[in-house]
């Protein structure tokens, strides 16, 4: 007696369940711990920046008051703000893209993160193993996210101008390099 075939919408329903856990949560395999030596590639940075990387891979408070008046005192640099959690997938998957173009790019461009709605501990944990040269400031709601005009979802990542104006907010993660880099020439450097 041969197997009896699966009603299809059973099958279409095991698919989505497949598809929406691989986006949620937990390690996405693509996390290898390695990452650029920021030391060397965010060398001679301009002291606004400079002052920023000093605090490379912390946590700040301070809510949405704080990360204003960070925007403010980075004036005449453009910014790159990425919206994360550490129990995103697709926070985590584009987070190699984030560490790799902030080395490239963080001599011109501010680069900051917001941890938003995420259990400190699990934010550090995460951040121990991928590294990257700038701070995120951490809020238990959604200020920050939607002061720059996120919907809600995560991740986002919002662009500044060097007079700390909002040109542009990407929603969803970014899958590779040359899209965050496209984005970063067209609204961070577009002015110089």
């Amino acid at each position: 007696m041969s197997a009896r075939p699966r009603p299809l919408p059973a099958l279409a329903a095991l698919a989505l369940a497949i598809l929406f856990g691989a986006g949620c949560g937990g390690s996405e395999g693509e996390l290898d711990g390695s990452h650029p030596d920021y030391a060397k590639a965010l060398a001679g940075s301009p002291p606004p920046l400079a002052a920023l990387y000093k605090q490379g891979n912390e946590l700040l408070g301070g809510g949405i008051d704080a990360y204003e008046k960070r925007i403010g005192s980075l004036h005449g640099y453009p910014a790159v703000v990425n919206v994360w959690a550490s129990w995103c997938g697709p926070c985590r998957q584009e987070f190699p893209v984030l560490q790799n173009l902030s080395a490239r790019y963080g001599k011109k461009v501010a680069f900051l993160g917001v941890n938003s709605e995420d259990s400190t501990d699990a934010a550090a944990t995460f951040l121990s193993e991928v590294p990257v040269p700038y701070p995120s400031y951490t809020e238990t709601g959604k200020d920050i996210l939607f002061s720059v005009g996120g919907a809600g979802g995560f991740p986002d990542t919002a662009f500044y101008d060097r007079s700390g104006k909002l040109l542009f907010l990407h929603q969803g993660p970014y899958r590779d390099e040359s899209e965050l880099e496209a984005d970063v020439r067209r609204y961070a450097l577009k002015s110089g």
